[in-house]
């Protein structure tokens, strides 16, 4: 019991999550019966970001104001099961995620956007361009998951049915920071700060619980076979040192979609907006203002 209390640190409260000593504010908004928690910000077209599995709006912090200073409306939001937004025990399918995602821009009033998402955010973006392409201007597929890779080991463990209750006592500030250096090119970047703010709805309650649902229901290789038929202009961009979801798996994606172009970033990992802010962000908002590089058909850029 001793090592559970040593494991399970205290965590920071919701009142200082992210982006809490920021000019941004959140605010809630309830789709599909699920209570979201949404960052809203700026004036122009629509861009969504997406984030990926056990993490929060907190992995786009550096991408939000460059985004909106260039002229776009940002919508970031806590995912259903992560964050500080609900977490059912059901609701996790592929299809209900990307039925929340237009539920929620119905709230808004958003008739289109230009979707960005990170690693599990990357399936979910990419599956609401298959379902709904009228209302998807652009894509971005950032280190994505889909093709069937990029669970932890540790987050594989939370599905075996004996073993996977257990997993709410082994989940701590520790093995949150394990696994945020595990998912970086370069440990040494994160900060304890990070971890903090990763961890804080890692620790709440219900976690445990949205997570197991998650794992039981989303497909994590929804997309093979699949990408051929998204005809949406899709930036991919991938970390060369991601060892979660390895970048031979962003070549595949851009491979197989019909219009797109790879962005290849050599100083990141899996957590590339993160790791890379300032080349992500001239990269994304190339995209945005110009559309898909024409030359050369892949883009390879050597960042610090």
């Amino acid at each position: 019991m001793a090592l559970l209390a040593a494991c399970r640190a205290a965590p920071i409260p919701e009142s200082r999550a992210f982006p809490a000593g920021t000019a941004l504010i959140t605010k809630f908004v309830t789709v599909d019966s699920s209570r979201l928690r949404v960052l809203d910000v700026g004036r122009g077209p629509a861009v969504v970001l997406v984030h990926g599995l056990a993490a929060s709006m907190y992995s786009w912090r550096y991408a939000i104001d460059p985004l909106a200073t260039a002229g776009y409306r940002v919508i970031a939001y806590d995912n259903r099961g992560f964050g500080f937004s609900d977490k059912p025990a059901s609701g996790y399918s592929n299809a209900a995620y990307v039925h929340l995602l237009f539920g929620l821009l119905d709230s808004l009033g958003v008739s289109d956007a230009v979707l960005v998402g990170h690693s599990m955010g990357g399936a979910i973006v990419a599956d609401a361009a298959l379902a709904r392409p009228e209302r998807v201007r652009g894509l971005v597929l950032v280190d994505a998951a889909g093709l069937g890779v990029g669970l932890p080991f540790m987050l594989r463990v939370a599905k075996w049915p004996i073993v996977g209750p257990l997993f709410d006592h082994l989940r701590g500030r520790d093995a949150t920071g394990r696994i945020l250096r595990a998912i970086y090119g370069n440990a040494s970047r994160v900060t304890d700060q990070d971890i903090d703010q990763y961890y804080a709805p890692i620790a709440l309650p219900d976690f445990g619980r949205g997570l197991r649902g998650i794992l039981r229901e989303f497909s994590f290789e929804d997309l093979k076979d699949r990408l051929g038929s998204i005809m949406t202009p899709t930036l991919v961009m991938w970390g060369t040192r991601d060892r979660l979801i390895p970048q031979q798996i962003g070549e595949r994606m851009a491979a197989e979609l019909p219009h797109s172009s790879l962005a290849r970033f050599q100083a990141a990992g899996h957590a590339l907006p993160e790791e890379s802010p300032e080349e992500f962000n001239r990269v994304l908002i190339g995209y945005l203002k110009s559309g898909l590089p024409v030359t050369p058909a892949n883009l390879a850029l050597s960042t610090r």
